[in-house]
């Protein structure tokens, strides 16, 4: 499968009909950006099953404002939605394909149980906190 723009109305739903989603934020000026777009696309030829997709910055700006874009090209990947992975910078092909191997064996159980938890944590956090503030 090869890459897939997604703009704010196409977005949600493909991170929530798929399992696996690259986003790739991008932009026509952006040399790193032009240089990483060949591996990506490759990538995208060698894994079909997983959704590659890409963000043009300069056309989605309240997309790439709602994920706090500041850098280009920055890579994000979600599986089962929840965000795995969120940097800025062209990657290399050979660390693209083990970043895609490590997010397809993570087990997303033992993710979620790990979010739920830092989450818990962060709420009891917050109210020492504000304990501490009266």
């Amino acid at each position: 499968m090869a890459t897939v723009n997604v703009t704010k109305d196409t977005f949600e739903e493909t991170i929530q009909s798929n399992d696996t989603v690259l986003v790739d934020f991008w932009a026509e000026w952006c040399g790193p950006c032009r240089s990483f777009a060949p591996t990506y696309e490759a990538m995208s030829e060698k894994y079909p099953d997983l959704v590659f997709a890409k963000v043009d910055t300069e056309d989605q700006q309240e997309l790439a404002g709602a994920f706090n874009i500041q850098s280009i090209p920055t890579l994000m990947v979600f599986r089962e939605q929840v965000i795995l992975y969120s940097q800025p910078g062209a990657l290399p092909a050979n660390y693209l394909e083990d970043l895609i191997t490590q997010v397809g064996d993570l087990d997303m159980e033992e993710v979620r149980k790990e979010l739920a938890e830092h989450a818990e944590g962060h709420d009891d956090h917050d109210h020492a906190e504000s304990d501490h503030a009266h």
